[in-house]
């Protein structure tokens, strides 16, 4: 299995960071192999899908770079960067910044990349020996972002930070083993400051002095990223008395390292559980889409995200909630998080069940006007 030696400083100074680009990748991942993992996503398919297929089929030298850069077990490290987070709260940097560190990878490092990414010992393919293959990546990225990320992005964005909020909450309540046990399949804390990051037999690697990152994505799709520098960089702090001189005041910018990984249940869907017609006439659908969602505690950010309400909208959706005792919350670290009561349960429960109990209707009986009048009775004995 892969696992990182993760010490206990590198840990403390990790953060969650938002990619527009590790979005783009992951959404890239779903057009390859098509397959839905949600009924969102098999919509999203259906209106992207063929015009995807159409590019890739007019430019073959493209399609077979990013089927073999999405390797079975590896992916190309030039077309999956290790993010390098802006000064705002999430981190965020604008896709048309994180993509031309693609387009600027040196052709010789992405044939190189490629080579690890197809599991090959020997050349590459014939038509992958050029020098444009980082062009060609970074073209086929930003055509993905444009045309099916970038018009959901607002929304996507929203469940991003959604999902953040909601692995900060499980950090207060539980650790770290708590919020990285489930972050993404095979990965786990094993003690002892190791963190098993996946079930491949790879080398161990240790996180020393290095930034750690974890970066969600709201396809079904994950994968772990890592940069060391080569080139020393000045150090501008100030000397303290008797240090070196300035000739030897360099430093290594610290490593970094990034897990990307999906957001869980239904963060990652875009409709998440269906409303029932029923409970959406009773309180109304806004109200009752609240409601239905709270099957697990849940913030007001999250609501948002996962609704696209305004923040002023759930927030008297919840307090009519509250009042009607369907609802309740709790205080979770900085958080306050909402959840459904018994009550609240019991009526989306009851109006989400496709079984109707039976109608039961008197029995028929002759000579008598009414339901069942005029039509032959049961045949005794």
């Amino acid at each position: 299995m892969g696992w990182w030696q993760v010490d206990a400083d590198v840990l403390a100074g990790s953060r969650f960071v938002l990619s527009p680009l590790a979005e783009t990748v992951a959404a890239l991942k779903v057009l390859e192999r098509a397959h839905p993992a949600h009924p969102g996503e098999r919509a999203w398919l259906a209106a992207h899908l063929p015009a995807y297929r159409d590019r890739q089929a007019a430019d073959p030298v493209g399609a077979l770079l990013i089927r073999a850069a999405l390797g079975p077990t590896w992916n190309a490290d030039f077309l999956t960067p290790t993010p390098e987070p802006g000064p705002g709260p999430w981190g965020e940097v604008p896709f048309e910044e994180e993509v031309a560190r693609v387009r600027e990878t040196p052709p010789a490092a992405a044939r190189a990349h490629l080579l690890v990414s197809l599991g090959r010992r020997g050349p590459l393919p014939v038509p992958l020996r050029r020098d444009d293959l980082p062009r060609r990546a970074a073209d086929t990225l930003t055509w993905v972002w444009r045309e099916t990320v970038l018009p959901y992005w607002p929304r996507r964005r929203r469940v991003l930070e959604a999902d953040v909020v909601a692995r900060t909450a499980q950090l207060s309540r539980g650790g770290w083993a708590a919020a990285l046990d489930d972050m993404r399949p095979g990965m786990r804390w094993l003690g002892g400051s190791r963190l098993q990051i996946n079930a491949h037999d790879n080398p161990p690697r240790t996180l020393a002095d290095a930034r750690l990152m974890f970066v969600p994505v709201t396809p079904k799709a994950g994968w772990v990223a890592w940069e060391e520098p080569e080139e020393p960089v000045e150090d501008a702090r100030p000397e303290p008395p008797g240090a070196p001189s300035a000739a030897h005041a360099v430093r290594h910018a610290p490593a970094r390292y990034a897990v990307v990984y999906p957001c869980a249940g239904t963060l990652a869907e875009d409709e998440g559980a269906p409303v029932p017609e029923a409970l959406g006439a009773l309180l109304g659908d806004a109200r009752a889409r609240v409601l239905v969602l709270l099957d697990t505690p849940k913030s007001t950010t999250q609501l948002v995200g996962l609704t696209g309400q305004g923040l002023g909208s759930v927030g008297r959706h919840l307090r009519v909630l509250r009042e009607a005792r369907l609802v309740r919350r709790r205080r979770a670290g900085r958080d306050v998080l909402y959840y459904r009561t018994p009550a609240g349960d019991c009526l989306v429960e009851v109006q989400s069940s496709r079984r109707r109990p039976p109608v039961r209707r008197p029995p028929a009986r002759r000579g008598v006007r009414g339901e069942g009048a005029g039509r032959p009775g049961p045949r005794a004995g």
